[in-house]
């Protein structure tokens, strides 16, 4: 599609998108102003030190990438690239249900043992699988053009922002003209339990990174130009008082 031209699927989801954002008294940007993030050295000594600790979190993950899987058509990917690994949790069950059998899948993890302990959970298809431990740079070792399917689930809700935007353009340049973005993040909550739990993990990002992990609750939505990206899929889950956003877009 040529740049500039908004397809109708993409303007009747920038209006839901405005709807959203009106009827919610938190969405103002990326973040709740400027926070200190995490070096990278930190990030990965922490989930090193973490290690099959990080599947503690499905309790509240799970709802959202359940969305995620279900809305990001991963049936006709042919080529996935998962920026922040993790354990291979959501690349085990990708690659047991969701992709065709002859799909390759690429993941990328700042944390050695990330990507030790995903090596030994997606030892079935490790014919068609190719992990990479990462300095944490948001350039993705990919040619433009190849990647049917961009993943980041938990991941920007990490960075500082000018790193989230430049790992934004680098999928826009390897995402195949039919491909997808696929992201999940921490959000802020609306209304009642939700909105006090991420007050309270926004205190406690602000009083030291260390003690969330390095995640904070952010907006993704914000952060997709609406000239580079058509944004087809968006919904906040809201699991055990923690609220994710959800995002599925495409290149414009």
């Amino acid at each position: 599609m040529a740049a500039g031209v908004v397809s109708p699927a993409c303007a009747s989801a920038a209006a839901r998108r405005r709807r959203w954002r009106s009827n919610s008294s938190t969405e103002r940007g990326y973040g709740a102003g400027a926070v200190r993030t995490l070096s990278r050295s930190a990030v990965r000594a922490f989930y090193d030190r973490l290690g099959r600790g990080l599947d503690s979190q499905a309790f509240y993950e799970n709802p959202a990438l359940d969305d995620l899987v279900r809305e990001g058509d991963f049936a006709s990917a042919r080529s996935v690239l998962e920026f922040g690994c993790g354990t291979g949790r959501l690349a085990a069950r990708l690659l047991a249900t969701h992709l065709p059998p002859n799909a390759q899948y690429v993941g990328l993890d700042i944390s050695p043992r990330m990507i030790a302990i995903s090596t030994r959970r997606l030892a079935p298809w490790r014919t068609r699988v190719r992990l990479e431990a990462t300095a944490g740079s948001p350039l993705l070792p990919a040619a433009d053009a190849s990647v049917d399917r961009v993943i980041a689930t938990y991941v920007l809700d990490l960075l500082p922002e000018p790193e989230a935007r430049a790992f934004l353009g680098e999928a826009r340049r390897i995402l195949t003209p039919g491909g997808r973005l696929c992201l999940v993040s921490l959000t802020f909550g609306e209304s009642g339990p939700s909105r006090w739990v991420s007050r309270i993990w926004m205190a406690l990002f602000r009083l030291h990174p260390i003690l969330t992990g390095g995640c904070r609750p952010i907006r993704l939505a914000p952060l997709l130009d609406p000239a580079a990206w058509c944004i087809t899929h968006r919904r906040r889950v809201q699991s055990f008082g923690v609220s994710s956003e959800v995002i599925v877009a495409r290149p414009t």
